[in-house]
């Protein structure tokens, strides 16, 4: 593939994004929640495990502690017992006491809007507090997960497409000077609904991906 150009790049995306809005019209957030307090454990949860595990885990979880209060108060015994099939279930149940801890001391059980203040949360990564931010207040951001790194690199919508383990913090700053704040948090959807479904991790299904007409990687084996 020939050199290209920054603009001729910038044009691209912007084609390519419209194909994607038109595959995925109505992208949401897969976890299932009802407050921003649900949202926040749910994404800590989320954490090298699926979704949909967490999805099964989390009605119960909720229905005994539905609030920071009540978690913050909870038998470390029995949130592992509820959260064990998502993994890592000691770590995890030691970060939702603690965030739901500095919730209740710093912030009267709430959830802050902010990217700041919520990355000080135990357990709380940029690309939580994006998630939040973008599905739980409408506050554009941009969460930056496995299935956006690997399609955002195969599309060569990065400049650092080649790294082996890039920094996802650059390429959200790198992909979001691309569009604007209001498409940030569905465009992040509509990337990892597209690694999902169509760009797999090792075999990407490229003879019906609608993006395979201007992709730099399409045909090449994952």
């Amino acid at each position: 593939m020939a050199r290209e150009g920054r603009q001729a790049r910038l044009r691209r995306m912007h084609e390519e994004y419209e194909r994607l809005c038109l595959e995925f019209p109505e992208p949401r957030c897969a976890l299932h929640f009802t407050t921003p307090f649900e949202l926040l454990v749910s994404t800590v949860l989320s954490a090298q495990t699926t979704d949909a595990r967490v999805n099964s885990v989390t009605p119960e979880l909720f229905a005994q502690y539905p609030d920071a209060g009540a978690l913050a108060a909870a038998n470390p015994e029995d949130i592992e017992r509820i959260i064990h099939p998502l993994g890592f279930f000691r770590s995890k149940t030691d970060h939702l006491i603690a965030l739901s801890s500095r919730l209740q001391s710093h912030y009267a059980g709430g959830i802050p809007a902010s990217l700041d203040e919520l990355v000080t949360l135990p357990g709380v990564g940029r690309k939580t507090a994006n998630v939040v931010l973008g599905n739980a207040f409408g506050i554009p951001g941009f969460p930056v997960d496995t299935h956006v790194i690997r399609v955002t690199g195969r599309l060569r919508w990065r400049t650092d497409f080649r790294l082996a383990h890039p920094d996802p913090v650059h390429i959200e700053h790198e992909i979001t000077q691309c569009f604007p704040p209001s498409e940030w948090t569905n465009l992040s959807h509509r990337l990892i609904l597209h690694g999902r479904e169509v760009c797999h991790a090792r075999r990407p299904d490229c003879a019906d991906c609608p993006l395979n007409a201007t992709c730099p990687s399409a045909g090449i084996p994952g």
